[in-house]
């Protein structure tokens, strides 16, 4: 039996469970089962392991994608630089190993959704754990970016900074808060959307619901607009990927 799971310190409804388990049965995997796991603290992953020997692969929620970093014996270069781990890989003499498939998702789908002959300069809206993967996926693509946060710091606008001049120079716009999130689908990132025009695309990381009043209002003014599903389901084909790499 092959053991897969999802750690985190609280674990309602769990895409990833329900993903891989309908992954199993839909691919005839045999043998094979992913579990929730609700860690006290993040320091108890040593403990998971030594109780669950057939472990080979984890995915890490928050608030452990910082925490584990320590707790691993090898971190992918990515993964290091961004400073936060998703999925973890158990070889077979325990050795673990971190990886960032928000990053490789995030990457993959923005390649896709944005054209190389159009790519400007990006506002990243947040500065949370989603923005550091965000700024490395955007920094291995070449695209420059600002972050933008409601307090100000270095290399970081306030959003009353976004101005309508400002906006035609940052054609790409990333919201990587919450806001906007179900239950909360009144809320948006505090931006002179009527400013954005077709030559604009914006990404929500969110995908719950679909269309956000971000994306709402983003697409009423013309510009091109995508969720964070696909890359939600990306990440998670990645971190399978990575798992079976250990053989």
């Amino acid at each position: 039996m092959r053991k897969f799971g999802l750690i985190g310190k609280k674990l309602g409804h769990s895409f990833s469970k329900k993903y891989f388990t309908e992954k199993f049965t839909r691919e005839g995997i045999q043998d094979t089962q992913y579990e929730l796991y609700e860690l006290p603290e993040a320091s108890e992953l040593k403990q998971l392991l030594a109780q669950e020997p057939e472990l080979v692969g984890l995915n890490v929620t928050v608030p452990y994608k910082e925490q584990v970093l320590p707790l691993l014996d090898e971190l992918d270069e990515a993964a290091a630089r961004i400073g936060a781990v998703n999925t973890i890989r158990i070889s077979r003499n325990g050795r673990t190993k971190g990886f960032n498939t928000d990053y490789i998702g995030f990457k993959s789908t923005l390649e896709e959704f944005f054209p190389l002959e159009v790519r400007g300069e990006a506002l990243v809206l947040g500065t949370g754990g989603a923005a550091k993967a965000v700024k490395a996926a955007l920094d291995d693509l070449h695209i420059p970016y600002r972050s933008v946060s409601r307090a100000a710091g270095p290399d970081t606008l306030q959003y009353e900074e976004v101005t309508p001049d400002l906006l035609q120079r940052y054609t790409l716009l990333v919201n990587t808060t919450p806001l906007g999130m179900h239950p909360h689908v009144d809320t948006a990132p505090l931006l002179p959307y009527d400013s954005l025009t077709p030559a604009h695309y914006a990404y929500d990381l969110v995908y719950n619901p679909e269309q956000t009043l971000f994306l709402q209002q983003c697409a009423a003014a013309g510009a091109h607009t995508i969720n964070g599903l696909k890359m939600l389901y990306r990440q998670a084909e990645a971190a399978w990927h990575i798992w079976n790499a250990n053989g």
